[in-house]
């Protein structure tokens, strides 16, 4: 696999979660998932990502938008430094890279599996596909760690922390030795969102690769 397309996999993987939750400011993370997950339907915010390799070295900063509708619908575009557009409409994933004109396309059970979309913007059976614990506070933020329960997993541990009932930040360690630091703000709980947010078609000319 060449870097780039690691790097679309990856996104799959990680741009496919967009966060918004209610709770205590004083629940632990684990209680700050559960709330998220009884009672979010939709969000919408704004993040900064920066990826490090398993030297330390910052190798990937960027920055975007993202929106979501429980289960399985979400939005999340990368502005900077490469136009890039994740589309889940509840059946499939659409990941469309503007520099190449190409989509990969795969079907959203495939897509989500044991990785970060599954935990957010997936359905509420976290058990099924992780081990969730509640890992106490560390610079103002509760947070909570889930490992995933399948060997094939793309992420080795993910780990979410919030703050007033708000995600704030999530750290995702990869089975490349890659460590993707999320930082969510603006953050917008339950806001109505158009349907065409998760539609997505084809630009004509693309080549389209997958299901």
């Amino acid at each position: 696999m060449n870097e780039r397309a690691r790097r679309l996999a990856h996104r799959i993987g990680v741009g496919a979660f967009a966060l918004a939750v209610s709770g205590g400011a004083l629940a632990s993370g684990l209680d700050e998932l559960h709330a998220f997950l009884e009672g979010t339907k939709t969000a919408q915010g704004n993040f900064a990502q920066v990826v490090t390799n398993r030297d330390g070295r910052t190798t990937q900063t960027s920055s975007g938008t993202f929106a979501f509708e429980r289960p399985g619908k979400f939005r999340w575009t990368y502005a900077k430094p490469f136009d890039q557009l994740i589309v889940g409409d509840g059946e499939k994933v659409y990941v469309y890279d503007r520099d190449l004109n190409q989509v990969i396309v795969r079907k959203l059970d495939a897509a989500l599996g044991a990785t970060p979309a599954a935990l957010l913007a997936g359905d509420n059976a976290l058990e099924k596909n992780f081990t969730l614990t509640a890992s106490g506070s560390d610079q103002g933020l509760e947070f909570v760690d889930a490992l995933p329960r399948a060997n094939d997993s793309q992420f080795r541990k993910i780990r979410i922390g919030f703050a007033k009932g708000l995600p704030k930040k999530m750290i995702l360690s990869d089975a490349f030795g890659q460590t993707t630091d999320l930082s969510f703000s603006d953050v917008e709980r339950n806001p109505k969102l158009a349907p065409d947010l998760f539609r997505f078609t084809p630009p004509k000319g693309a080549d389209v690769v997958g299901q």
